[in-house]
């Protein structure tokens, strides 16, 4: 991809463009959760990125496709490593009515991001070294599968944090109960199959987990922005995968560890 800018010749190893702006921001946000340096991979087919978090506890698998952005222009396939902290810095200086652009200068190798609205601005940032660790797929096979309102699953998880620091998530097939146990109080929340809360719930056998409130909450409420339906998937101490059902073509998707309760 070839541009003229004032007389000389850039070359972009890759343009894009969109102009849902919150969205791409809020799932940016989302996925500074757990991650800080994200490197993503942009190839013809969309933006993908699997990361886990410093800790090992927690990953986020997320992909946005060509067809949600209003400009594509992707030659080859590139990985780009930025710190996220520092692009939402400058993503948020975008308004509503603004257009996104995103390029790499292969020149300089400088990331640019471009604010296009009643007037252009172009911030540009450093490139970070990619890591070359690769985070396979998970194999994990689940027998139960909750699906919920994002606004729920945060509203019960803030109650759980009144008492505890972990919470125990569990299903029958037909009901959702999360209990949290502190020194001095604990916890019980149960959602009814049938009720507003819980749209869906199956079970092979019942399930139960128990999860850090401190990375469960902080994802909830980062996704909860991108997102009002949630799909969790988990086996008794096994990790719990958090699918947030996404508005544009594409996929935020979590997996968080489980804690291991010693009796």
């Amino acid at each position: 991809m070839n541009y003229v800018m004032l007389g000389t010749e850039v070359i972009f190893l890759f343009r894009i463009k969109i102009s849902d702006t919150k969205t791409f921001k809020d799932v940016l946000n989302a996925i500074s959760a757990i991650v800080d340096e994200a490197t993503f991979t942009i190839d013809p087919n969309g933006i993908k990125l699997r990361a886990m978090d410093p800790s090992r506890v927690a990953m986020v698998d997320f992909e946005m496709r060509k067809a949600s952005f209003d400009e594509y222009e992707v030659d080859e396939t590139s990985k780009v490593c930025v710190n996220l902290s520092e692009l939402l810095k400058l993503l948020k200086r975008s308004g509503k009515e603004d257009t996104i652009e995103l390029s790499l200068d292969e020149e300089t190798g400088q990331f640019l991001v471009k604010i296009i609205g009643r007037y252009t601005r172009t911030f540009t940032m450093p490139v970070l070294e990619a890591s070359e660790e690769e985070v396979p797929e998970p194999k994990i096979t689940f027998n139960a599968k909750v699906t919920l309102t994002t606004d729920d699953l945060n509203e019960t998880l803030k109650d759980a944090a009144l008492v505890s620091d972990n919470v125990r998530i569990e299903t029958d097939g037909e009901n959702l109960m999360m209990n949290a146990k502190g020194d001095v109080a604990g916890a019980r929340i149960e959602i009814k199959k049938g009720s507003d809360a819980l749209i869906s719930v199956e079970a092979k056998e019942t399930a139960r987990a128990t999860f850090s409130l401190s990375y469960l909450t902080d994802i909830v409420k980062a996704a909860s922005d991108t997102s009002d339906i949630v799909t969790l998937e988990f086996s008794t101490d096994m990790p719990l995968r958090l699918d947030f059902k996404q508005r544009y073509d594409g996929k935020l998707v979590y997996l968080l560890a489980p804690r291991i309760e010693v009796e």
